[in-house]
């Protein structure tokens, strides 16, 4: 399929009415042969609350366009070539996706890396680890461009190819800092991909909205750090629900970043400690062309983690929801140094180079520090230099 310049306006002023998305977006579809007639119709149908819906005008949805081409997106349509396949499986796929980068990289085979924004030193060691042995692999790896498991996931995956999934447009990157780290990923061929239109700042509620396409973009998604109601949760369970497998790293009871991994485990994820679990899982699925049509969904024998709770699930609706489960903004780094090197230091011993390199301290600030904390009874000192949190 590829629409011409006026269907796409018209596919986009559709999805970008209130209260339409994909799935209302795709029965209107149905029942009015198209997006030209659904439009025409919309403004003689009321959703739930009894309001009309009134569409964008054309000048909107062209002012729109024009916007993402300055800034090298455009709009891609569900079912068109450069549509990732993966992702047109899912059923709650978005209509329209704003793509910047390599459109290549959409339709390579590839895994999701989540994670804790707070993440350990050592949870950040085994994601950069992960990421650069599924990239050598031959794997895309997909994140949410979040500070913490999803910015170490792309920068280790940079030469081999990564995406990043916005949840806001693609003027209003979020966290603002990481502008840098989008236009690597473009330099190095990868590819940024939002679903929300241009000059859109995200909300509470737009990071599952994201996190849905994360999980459709991969065979499969790892989480490497997760607390009980975690966002990387909401990822795993979109990501079951979408028939790919979902997969978690074990960490310390000890830890709070770990209880929801661990629950995942406990729930039938499959355990991760090294590339080969991930790669030996995906291997049969993507040599059997799963999802290769674009179509279908792979059956899934989980009862457990199928029953797990799940914290937002309406991504259709008519008007505002309300947000569920709301993605907890970035925190500040701490300014003190102490406070900086323990929001690193977890139960699970970790190098201290690889220590300073994760909070980004110089390694004299690093040794005085952590002798401060040793005499505090606050850490404990392993073999190599290592060391871990007391609880």
């Amino acid at each position: 399929m590829q629409l011409n310049d006026a269907q796409r306006l018209d596919w986009l002023r559709l999805i970008r009415s209130e209260g339409i998305g994909p799935r209302s977006f795709r029965t209107l579809i149905n029942r009015f042969g198209g997006a030209s007639g659904a439009l025409e119709a919309l403004p003689h149908l009321t959703g739930r609350s009894g309001k009309r819906v009134t569409p964008p005008s054309r000048a909107e949805a062209e002012a729109e366009i024009a916007a993402a081409a300055r800034l090298g997106a455009r709009l891609v349509a569900l079912g068109e070539a450069d549509y990732p396949r993966l992702l047109q499986a899912a059923d709650s796929a978005p209509p329209l996706l704003a793509i910047r980068g390599n459109p290549a990289i959409l339709n390579r085979p590839a895994i999701a890396i989540v994670g804790s924004r707070n993440a350990s030193a050592a949870g950040l060691s085994f994601t950069e680890r992960l990421a650069r042995g599924l990239g050598e692999a031959g794997l895309a790896v997909v994140s949410g461009l979040a500070r913490g498991i999803d910015a170490r996931a792309h920068k280790a995956a940079l030469l081999p190819g990564t995406v990043a999934v916005l949840a806001g447009g693609h003027d209003r990157i979020y966290p603002a800092n990481h502008a840098a780290l989008v236009e690597a990923i473009l330099e190095a061929q990868g590819a940024i991909v939002a679903e929300m239109p241009m000059g859109w700042e995200p909300r509470g509620r737009d990071f599952p909205r994201r996190n849905r396409i994360i999980s459709g973009l991969a065979y499969g998604t790892v989480v490497v750090e997760a607390a009980r109601r975690s966002g990387s949760l909401i990822t795993a369970r979109f990501a079951l629900e979408q028939g790919r497998e979902v997969f978690a790293v074990p960490g310390s009871p000890l830890d709070p970043r770990a209880e929801g991994t661990n629950d995942l485990i406990r729930q039938g994820a499959t355990l991760v400690a090294e590339v080969a679990h991930v790669t030996d899982a995906i291997a049969p699925l993507i040599e059997g062309g799963a999802f290769s049509q674009g179509e279908g969904a792979l059956a899934v024998d989980r009862p457990d983690l199928a029953d797990a709770p799940i914290f937002w699930d309406e991504l259709d609706v008519d008007g505002p929801a309300p947000p569920l489960f709301e993605e907890a903004r970035d925190a500040p780094e701490p300014a003190d140094d102490r406070a900086r090197l323990i929001g690193y230091l977890s139960p699970t011993p970790i190098g201290t180079d690889e220590l300073a390199r994760a909070a980004g301290l110089s390694a004299r600030i690093v040794q005085t520090t952590l002798l401060e904390l040793e005499l505090d009874g606050r850490i404990e000192r392993h073999g190599s230099g290592a060391v871990s949190l007391l609880r």
